[in-house]
């Protein structure tokens, strides 16, 4: 069995595992989640990601389980699954309740994990790179939610990666921009790249999730003398110019973009600054414990 689900408190098959349609995660998004990457026996960076949880869930109001309970409940799916290298994802919604936007009418919250195969980036990804597309949908606007709280409302990136593949059939990703015209993100990614010897991220401030493995980038190129910086404004042709692009994400780890909007990103390949933090995050990954 590949795919495994934990709900109700007992692991199921995807046949087995039913949610309510009263439940407001499927109703309203009224949920928060996490993906994490089960590598070398373990949860990579897993209290970083439980942390970030638990405040996403605080800004919503979302009473969290333990997280003795979530782990257990990670450990259990994982095991069921028998998969050596699984995506986790980690959901809590706000629970079961009537037709009602009002979160007091909701029940108990609900936690559910699914185990299945990671669906990592493959060894010619890593190679070639992949092509992205700067769609015009924006991340974001006043009236918006708080970036930083990782919601089941996804519906700016489905519809974010539904334009870059209208666009371009073969885009492995969409590049959201902030209401301002800023670069922000990847539909689930965070975005990165090199100009002059410069690792560009862009800063918080443009709203965009503050990813886990976008921090730990970050901290490896402070390690290693690598200048950085992280502006509150990033203009698209920026992206274009680059020497180097790359995504940063739980499942994908870094991975090589050589193509935006259809124009090669420097060489063509994978930069050697990508290459050198890629080498880094893999070493990093087989160490955390």
């Amino acid at each position: 069995m590949s795919i495994c689900v934990y709900i109700n408190g007992k692991v199921r098959d995807p046949e087995g595992a039913m949610v309510s349609v009263f439940d407001r995660g499927f109703l309203f998004g009224d949920s928060v989640y996490e993906t994490v990457a089960w590598l070398h026996g373990r949860a990579i960076f897993l209290s970083e990601h439980l942390d970030r949880l638990n405040r996403s869930a605080s800004h919503l109001f979302i009473e969290p389980p333990a997280r003795e309970t979530v782990v257990q409940a990670i450990r259990e799916t994982v095991t069921a699954s028998a998969e050596a290298e699984a995506r986790v994802r980690i959901i809590v919604t706000r629970g079961v309740g009537p037709v009602d936007i009002d979160p007091a009418t909701a029940g108990a919250p609900q936690l559910v994990v699914i185990a299945q195969p990671l669906g990592g980036p493959t060894a010619e990804m890593i190679a070639n790179g992949i092509s992205v597309e700067v769609v015009h949908l924006s991340r974001g606007g006043p009236s918006s939610p708080d970036p930083a709280i990782k919601s089941g409302n996804y519906l700016s990136s489905v519809l974010a990666m539904a334009e870059a593949r209208r666009r371009r059939p073969g885009a492995g990703e969409a590049i959201l921009c902030s209401g301002g015209g800023s670069i922000a993100e990847g539909a689930t990614s965070n975005v990165f790249f090199v100009h002059g010897g410069v690792l560009v991220t862009p800063g918080l401030e443009v709203g965009i999730l503050e990813g886990v493995t976008r921090a730990k980038v970050l901290a490896l190129a402070k390690t290693q003398g690598i200048p950085t910086r992280e502006p509150a404004f990033v203009a698209p042709r920026e992206l274009s110019a680059a020497d180097e692009v790359f995504l940063t994400s739980a499942v994908r780890g870094i991975l090589p973009v050589t193509k935006v909007d259809g124009v090669s990103v420097g060489t063509g390949k994978p930069g050697p600054l990508t290459l050198q933090l890629l080498d880094l995050y893999r070493r990093l990954i087989s160490e955390d414990t």
